[in-house]
Order: structure tokens, then sequence, then C-alpha cells
């Protein structure tokens, strides 16, 4: 039996689950919400890459992304910044929708499946 890996569990969720060589990623929201959208997705950013790194892998290796934006149309901010982090020729299968986030202080949330 493969063993499962669970990062900061809590009685809800887990920061990432490995498996199998797989990582899925929470959820990802700004740690400071009083920031605009390009310091709230700069900050998720980080924090994705912190947590990938955590896990051996980095944004070389993603998959797929799930994002959600408090307003579709900031969507030319986030992705010209989700555009300069992406490795070159390293975009995922992604989806970027519109959504009531769980604050509305929150304007991006974003949730990765990536391999090692």
């Amino acid at each position: 039996m493969s063993k499962i890996l669970r990062t900061n569990p809590n009685p809800i969720l887990s920061a990432a689950v490995e498996y199998h060589g797989f990582v899925y990623t929470q959820g990802v929201v700004a740690r400071n919400l009083d920031l605009d959208m390009e310091g709230q997705t700069k900050d998720v950013l980080e924090q994705i890459d912190a947590l990938l790194e955590q896990h051996g892998t980095d944004n070389t290796r993603l998959l797929q992304a799930q994002i959600w934006l408090k307003d579709i149309n900031d969507r030319e901010i986030l992705n010209k910044l989700w555009s300069a982090w992406l490795p070159e020729g390293g975009a995922p299968a992604r989806a970027c929708v519109q959504g009531i986030l769980a604050d509305p202080r929150m304007l991006v949330e974003i949730m990765l499946v990536t391999t090692k």
C-alpha cells in the first residue's frame, strides 16, 4: 500500500497531499487580504512555490490549475503575473472562473496538481 503524505493537516483540509509522486495543493489564498489583486496573486504564487518546494517539486512540473477570482475582470492582472511565473512551455491544463470565495476580501484562490 502506497503511503499518503499530508502536509499541515487539520480537521478539514491539508495544505497539500502527496501520493504516488503527485502533489495536490489546497486552494491557496493570500495571507494579507488587505492587498490588491496584484499583491494577493504574488503572495499566493510565493506560497505555492514554498509548498511545492516542501514536496520536492516546483512549477516546472505542473499538470493542472484551478483558479477562482472574485471578479473575472481581474483575469488580465492574474494572467500577467501567472505568465511571468510559469516556466516557458510549462503551462498546465487550467480553469479560471469567477466565484464567491470564503471571505469577501479574498480576490484569488489557486489550487494545483503537480508531479515530482
